[in-house]
């Protein structure tokens, strides 16, 4: 059996404990959580969890340590672990902007570290995590990692020299998509349509499109040309979106999402 345990029961903590509980690894992995309120452990019961009083008795029981917090007070969180943390300790940090190097300094210099950026959509098994390691981490002990992020949905790996610019592209993309989205539903509200059924269509549009990226064979593109027949209807949208520089806008969306990952950087 492998032990891994989490510091900080969040959305993100708690939808990768969910996928590992009901995967087939649930039979391999003991899980084990900590977090000052104890109300969000207590309610993992149901997903095989068992519930840890600190930050050391986490330590002091796992192998694999996910560190599921918030880059603003991960800083307290090595301090806490710095003391417990062995050369065979996996410390596996899903904190944006976090580097291998600070989390190495924070707790010993033999740190394996594995850097992840996951996205909110772990909640339905439909994430896209991108992974990166440290040297440290042999290919068995990552093995262990990308296969958790890949039973959760869609994962990939990159070099950890990319991982403050992933960001953009997979864990704070949905929030763009979503206001996109809204977009879209609040003019079909404007023009007397129905919201669910707004919803419904647009929500679907946007699975079938997605498929079509990845299934189709066809380059964004060429996607782009089969809905857009000469005169009508998709080229006059098309026209104003160029007009008002959607992709420029997307790129700078992009560039500062990546410029405050490195603010946050340790």
């Amino acid at each position: 059996m492998i032990n891994i345990g989490f510091i900080g029961a969040g959305n993100m903590g708690t939808a990768i404990m969910k996928g590992i509980s009901t995967s087939s690894l649930g039979a391999e992995i003991n899980l084990y959580a900590f977090d000052p309120c104890a109300e969000k452990v207590a309610a993992l019961a149901e997903y095989r969890v068992e519930g840890c009083s600190s930050e050391k008795e986490i330590m002091e029981k796992c192998k694999y340590i996910f560190l599921a917090v918030k880059p603003q007070i991960i800083e307290g969180v090595l301090d806490a672990i710095s003391a417990h943390t062995t050369k065979d300790t996996v410390i596996i940090s899903i904190a944006a902007g976090i580097g291998d190097e600070f989390i190495a300094r924070k707790t010993i210099h033999e740190a394996k570290v594995v850097l992840v950026m996951p996205n909110t959509p772990l909640l339905l098994g439909e994430g896209a995590s991108a992974l990166s390691r440290n040297e440290k981490v042999t290919d068995e002990e990552f093995d262990v990692i990308l296969n958790i992020f890949r039973i959760c949905g869609k994962a990939a790996v990159i070099p950890k020299d990319k991982m403050k610019e992933i960001i953009a592209v997979n864990g704070s993309s949905p929030a763009f998509i979503y206001l996109f989205a809204k977009g879209f539903i609040d003019y079909a509200v404007s023009a007397g349509i129905d919201k669910a059924a707004a919803e419904e269509l647009f929500a679907q549009s946007l699975i079938g499109s997605a498929k079509m990226i990845t299934d189709s064979g066809y380059s964004l593109d060429e996607l782009i040309k089969m809905v857009s027949s000469p005169g009508g209807t998709t080229l006059a949208g098309l026209d104003r979106l160029y007009e008002g520089k959607l992709t420029d806008v997307v790129n700078n969306c992009c560039e500062s999402c990546t410029k405050r990952a490195y603010e946050l950087s340790k």
